[in-house]
C-alpha cells in the first residue's frame, strides 16, 4: 500500500541534497514528551520538539506485505543513575507512541508535511545499568497487537450501557436465561418480559 506522501515531501525524497529527521510523541504518567533526532529545538505541529542528538536511537521498523505486529524498540541513554527511577515509574505499559519521518529545509525549518510510519503502545521496558548512567529501552508493540488480545465484553445490560447509554434492548437478558415459559407471558416472579407481536394488515 503507497504512503500518502506530500507533494513537498515527495520533492524532499527525490532531491539530491536531504536532511531526513525522525519526530517521536511518547506519553507518560506526566504529559507528553516531543523529541526529535537531532540537536536543539525546533517548532512542529504546534510542539516544541527537543532534541536528543546522539542519545536517542530507534531499532529498524519492519515493513511487511502481512497483516502481522510488528515492535519498534526506542532506546535513550546517558541517564543519570538517580534519575533512572523516576524515568522508569514514568513509564506504564499501553501508553501510546507515535513517530514521524520528515525533511528539514536551508533554514533548519521543517517540510511540510511529515508522514507518521508508526503507532503502538508501550511494553515493559529494560534497563542497562552503566558506573554512572544507565540505558532505558522501551519496546512498542503495533497497534495491530490488538487482534490477538480477547475482547472481555458481555451481552448484558451493564455492558451495553457502555457504547450506547439508555439503551434497553439488553434489560431482560439476565432473565431470559433461567425462564421457562411461553413467549410474551410474564416470567418467573411476575416479572414481564418483552411482547413480539406480529402486526396485523386491514
Amino acid at each position: 500500500m503507497p504512503r500518502p506522501w506530500s507533494a513537498t515531501m515527495l520533492a524532499q525524497l527525490s532531491a539530491q541534497k536531504i536532511r531526513p529527521v525522525l519526530f517521536l510523541q511518547m506519553h507518560f504518567n506526566d504529559g507528553d514528551i516531543f523529541v526529535w533526532s537531532g540537536i536543539g529545538n525546533v517548532t512542529w505541529n504546534s510542539q516544541i520538539w527537543t532534541g536528543l542528538g546522539q542519545l536517542g536511537t530507534i531499532s529498524s521498523i519492519e515493513e511487511s506485505s502481512e497483516l502481522k505486529a510488528t515492535n519498534v524498540t526506542f532506546t535513550l541513554s546517558g541517564i543519570p543513575q538517580d534519575l533512572i527511577q523516576h524515568a522508569l515509574g514514568q513509564v506504564r505499559q499501553g501508553n501510546a507512541v507515535k513517530l514521524w519521518f520528515g525533511c528539514l529545509g536551508d533554514n533548519n525549518n521543517v517540510m511540510a508535511d511529515p508522514l507518521q510510519i508508526f503507532a503502538g503502545r508501550m511494553d515493559v521496558p529494560t534497563i542497562d545499568e552503566g558506573a554512572q548512567t544507565s540505558t532505558i529501552s522501551i519496546s512498542v508493540e503495533n497497534r495491530l497487537i490488538d487482534l490477538n488480545r480477547s475482547r472481555e465484553r458481555r451481552y448484558t445490560n451493564q455492558d451495553q450501557q457502555i457504547d450506547h447509554p439508555g439503551d434497553l434492548g439488553f434489560q431482560y437478558v439476565q432473565f431470559i436465561q433461567n425462564w421457562n415459559g411461553t413467549w410474551a407471558k410474564a416470567g418467573p416472579g411476575g416479572i414481564p418480559l418483552p411482547h413480539i407481536g406480529g402486526g396485523g394488515g386491514g
